[in-house]
């Protein structure tokens, strides 16, 4: 298992250089193979991790740790995919405009698999590093890759909200740094002044730990990584990163790197559990999930661009994450786990949807998305299942695991933010629904033919002037646009109807080194 662990974090960082050095095309089909092969890896080391924690050098993965790489690597090798198929009119226009525009169209696409490997590649890090000094490098990591991905297009829009994800993350991040260092000086007062923060020794003394700096660093870290996670109040930067973003990045943002970061904190709930007792550190991820959780139901029902509307919507999730958290169950934290892996799919898929649907109709704007459902056979009812998954309809997987959460708010006998919590799914329910319904299935405003993308993959319309444009063809984008999205359907009823036994084990064992102090 120690080799397969080294492989997954080696190969995506090959396959980065790879795309330096190669031909985009190829560096296009060697993202695809090392997508593919890091979620195999991925998936025997959930079999290893339901048993027992895997450790080589300053790699290590435990059950915990193995869900997050989970959720990463199936997006991974899914908008690998998508990548294929997302940039496959890029290229047939970019050779329409001469060579010139294809010369720039090939340094886009190098760009774009270079960022989508490298992003992959420290997110998949993240989990597997065995330390509190090293995740929050990996961490650094993947903000630095992300944000370049988001300006990645070069547009105002792009470069605005990769500025502002830039200053808030990074602000965040060096609030995260001061709770490692703050943790660290709690840790010395038992592990000695020379020690790495590595995970199992500090839980191993976590009782003799001073309580008031392991509560300051709590605070800080749920502060700090909160604003990676999209915590209110610091979530500012997301609606506009996700909407900037390409489809393939927003993906991985919002299924991905929210649920890393949310790791991060996890690891400081683990010792601030057994350092300071259960009741602070779960009425601090309380406070922060009802709060996200309240404004994303509230912002999801005003919205008019279709990518923010998911923003938001993950926002909401990652609020549910923090509650269920918060609840201290073992059925809650189970749930919790369960939901990282829905919510990577379902999230997923329907920004992978919504990408389809941008480049049909040339426009992010709610209200001139019509009829979609006619217009595209496939990608239309996939992404109608993707929004039911999203808002825990039965019998995907989000429903379990919210079912899961809910039933431990119960028993913890939280009943207050239970209830706070379902008011709450069924308002941002509402807005997700009404918002899909008429993007699918009311009547198109007028016939017109826009432009979908440019050479340099900028998702955008020429104009709505429609005397001058053909009607829309009913028809799919690309093939590889709709597969990946299958694929998550498929993951989501997998999940919610029958989780395979080694994943059910897998949890279980999350729940316990959560909720009993084990790691």
């Amino acid at each position: 298992m120690g080799a397969v662990l080294i492989l997954l974090v080696v190969l995506p960082l090959a396959s980065t250089l790879a795309a330096i050095m190669l031909p985009y095309r190829v560096a296009g089909i060697v993202t695809v193979v090392v997508g593919l092969a890091s979620f195999g890896f991925v998936l025997t080391l959930v079999t290893a991790a339901a048993q027992r924690t895997v450790e080589i050098g300053f790699l290590r993965v435990d059950a915990l740790s193995a869900v997050f790489l989970l959720a990463t690597s199936f997006l991974y090798a899914a908008t690998s995919l998508y990548t294929i198929g997302y940039l496959k009119d890029e290229e047939r226009l970019a050779t329409e405009e001469g060579a010139g525009a294809a010369e720039e169209f090939a340094r886009y696409t190098r760009r774009i698999f270079i960022g989508l490997n490298a992003f992959a590649w420290s997110m998949l890090c993240a989990p597997a590093v065995n330390g509190l000094a090293l995740l929050w490098i990996a961490i650094e990591i993947t903000t630095v890759v992300s944000a370049l991905l988001v300006a990645i297009d070069d547009t105002e829009g792009a470069t605005e909200a990769a500025w502002k994800y830039v200053l808030i993350a990074s602000s965040g991040l060096g609030i995260g740094l001061l709770a490692t260092i703050i943790m660290y000086y709690a840790g010395s007062r038992a592990l000695g002044d020379s020690y790495d923060l590595a995970f199992a020794p500090l839980l191993q003394h976590a009782a003799a730990l001073p309580a008031t700096p392991v509560r300051l660093a709590f605070v800080l870290a749920v502060v700090g990584y909160g604003t990676k996670v999209g915590l209110f109040p610091v979530h500012t930067w997301l609606p506009d990163a996700h909407a900037e973003a390409p489809t393939p990045v927003s993906a991985l943002l919002s299924g991905s790197l929210l649920a890393v970061s949310f790791y991060a904190i996890l690891r400081y709930f683990q010792v601030a559990r057994v350092a300071v007792g259960p009741h602070f550190p779960q009425t601090v991820l309380l406070v922060f999930g009802v709060l996200s959780l309240l404004l994303a139901a509230l912002y999801v029902l005003e919205q008019s661009d279709v990518k923010r509307l998911l923003a938001y919507s993950s926002v909401e999730h990652m609020g549910i994450l923090a509650l269920g958290i918060g609840f201290g169950a073992p059925i809650a934290a189970a749930g919790v786990l369960l939901h990282v892996l829905a919510h990577a799919a379902g999230k997923g898929n329907a920004f992978m949807g919504a990408g389809v649907l941008v480049r049909k109709f040339g426009t992010k704007e709610l209200s001139r998305i019509r009829g979609a459902v006619g217009l595209l056979p496939w990608s239309g009812p996939l992404f109608l299942m993707s929004i039911f998954a999203l808002s825990a309809m039965p019998p995907f997987g989000l429903f379990r695991s919210e079912f899961e959460i809910v039933a431990g708010g119960f028993e913890s006998g939280k009943h207050s933010w239970t209830a706070a919590l379902i008011v709450l799914v069924t308002l941002a329910f509402l807005g997700l629904t009404v918002s899909t319904t008429r993007m699918l299935y009311q009547p198109a405003l007028a016939p017109t033919r826009v432009l979908v993308g440019s050479a340099a993959g900028v998702e955008r319309a020429v104009s709505e002037d429609a005397a001058h444009h053909e009607p829309l063809q009913r028809g799919e984008p690309s093939v590889w646009m709709v597969l990946p999205v299958i694929a998550g359907v498929i993951a989501l009823l997998v999940l919610g109807l029958h989780p395979p036994t080694d994943l059910v084990h897998l949890l279980s064992r999350g729940a316990a080194e959560l909720t009993g102090g084990g790691l």
